[in-house]
This record gives structure tokens, sequence and C-alpha cells, in this order.
């Protein structure tokens, strides 16, 4: 069903993708020194479903027009390709300029899963990295575009949950680091921002199926 040629350049991108620590990674992390482990837990799990929203709504719009039009195949994978490009050159520049999420910036002490189900589900920035990020490694020519949509929407989903519960489980040295150490995110961000560069490079010079 799936293009066996890029799904090792799928699963790479996704778990570089997930353990990159970025916004969500350091809410989670700010929760858990926040409230402890289980809040941190409560909150990868919310920030989880929240992911799959995005995934499904995704699937069930845009699957329906790739499955049926070439045209637009095409069209959303070039335009998800320089997407990628263009996301990669901000993470580069906005690495220079990061900053850690402090405990005291977190909003009131809610349901810490309700609340990540709603951080992620209403962030419209996750919204367009599906649609631009998981049509590359839809193989059109297999059909059942759906249900290879939300298989590798839900892995990297799965794969920013796993990283976030490592994160919370290790949130003492290893997690201080991640928050406190602005050099160590900015390598990571940069190294990121590179490979995302190259990723929309590769699907967009690649043969779309």
């Amino acid at each position: 069903m799936f293009d066996s040629a890029r799904i090792p350049v799928f699963l790479s991108a996704a778990l570089l993708l997930a353990i990159a620590p970025g916004p969500g990674m350091l809410y989670v992390l700010a929760r858990t020194l926040a409230g402890g482990r289980r809040e941190g837990l409560l909150s990868s799990l919310g920030t989880f479903l929240g992911g799959m929203v995005h995934v499904f709504a995704a699937a069930a719009g845009v699957s329906i027009i790739l499955a049926k039009s070439a045209v637009a195949f095409a069209t959303v994978k070039y335009l998800g390709a320089g997407y990628l490009c263009f996301l990669g050159v901000r993470m580069i520049l906005d690495a220079r300029k990061d900053s850690a999420i402090s405990v005291a910036a977190l909003p009131g002490r809610r349901n810490p899963f309700w609340q990540g189900v709603m951080t992620e589900a209403l962030n419209p920035k996750t919204a367009l990295f599906f649609l631009s990020f998981i049509p590359q490694f839809v193989n059109r020519a297999s059909g059942h575009v759906f249900l290879q949509f939300v298989v590798l929407g839900m892995t990297s989903v799965t794969f920013n949950t796993a990283a976030d519960i490592v994160v919370t489980l290790l949130a003492g040295p290893f997690g201080q680091r991640i928050r406190g150490s602005q050099r160590f995110r900015q390598r990571q961000r940069s190294l990121t921002g590179a490979f995302m560069i190259g990723l929309g490079t590769y699907v967009a010079l690649g043969d779309s199926k």
C-alpha cells in the first residue's frame, strides 16, 4: 500500500521532528515541572488526542480530493514541499531568538488532559504541518488514500507523544537541559530546519505517485 522506498524517509523525518525541542515539548515539560509527572503525562496524552483531530480532519477532507484528481494530488505535494522548506528556513532563523517557556507563563491550572487537547487541536500551525507533511508519503497509485493518511498521521503523532512522555519521565536533569539550555535547543532546531529543507527538496524533485 505504501511506497516502500519512502517509508524509511518518512520514519526518519517523523522521528527527528518528534525529538526536536519545540513549543509542544516545552509546554509538556513546563506542565511537568509545575504540577508533577502525572500532569505532564496527562498533557502528553491530551496533545496526542488533539493531534489526531488534525489527522482525521485532514484525511477526511484532503484524501477525497487526492484520490480523485492527479492534478490536485501533485499541487498539494508541491505546495507542501515548498511549505516544508519554508518551515525549515523559519526554524533555522527562529533558533537564534529562541526562548524557553517558563512555568509562570502557563495558563491557569485547568485539567491538563483537556487543556492539552485544546492546545493542540486549536493550533492552526499543526493543521498546516499535517497538510504539507503527510501527503508527501501517500502513494496515490495504490489507493486507500484515507487509510494511508491516517496511518502515517497516527505514526507521526505517536512519535511526538512518545518523545513528550520520555521528557516527562526524565524531567530532572535532561528536562532541565532542554528547558534551560538555549544553545542545546538552537542546535536541535537548526539541525531539524536543515533536514526539513532537504526533505522538501527531496519530495519536490522526486516522482509524484
